[in-house]
């Protein structure tokens, strides 16, 4: 009776007005190939992560770093996150002060 656990990208959606991109991952643990329990979790991706240094009274802005993502999450990000997408996103992340 061998068990085993394997996990999956069973889902990726773009979402919203600064394409979010959901990640979720399906975790299965099978006996003698039989499923005994899937479980799902999930991440969000933004293109673009802010903050405001009061000292200097400046923003910083981030772009995403994909390259730990699945190859499949690279090419989407590169695809939908445009230099527009990014620019907008900073433009809104800083009014809403962060």
């Amino acid at each position: 009776m061998a068990i085993t656990k394997s996990a999956s990208e069973d889902l990726i959606q773009v979402y919203g007005e600064y394409k979010s991109i959901k990640v979720r991952t399906a975790t299965t643990i099978k006996e003698s190939g039989s499923e005994l329990t899937k479980t799902y979790s999930t991440k969000d991706l933004e293109c673009v992560s802010s903050s405001f240094d009061q000292a200097s009274n400046s923003w910083t802005h981030t772009d995403t770093d994909v390259s730990g993502e699945s190859t499949e999450v690279q090419g989407i990000a590169g695809v939908v996150w445009t230099t527009d997408v990014k620019n907008a996103k900073k433009a809104h992340n800083e009014t809403l002060g962060y």
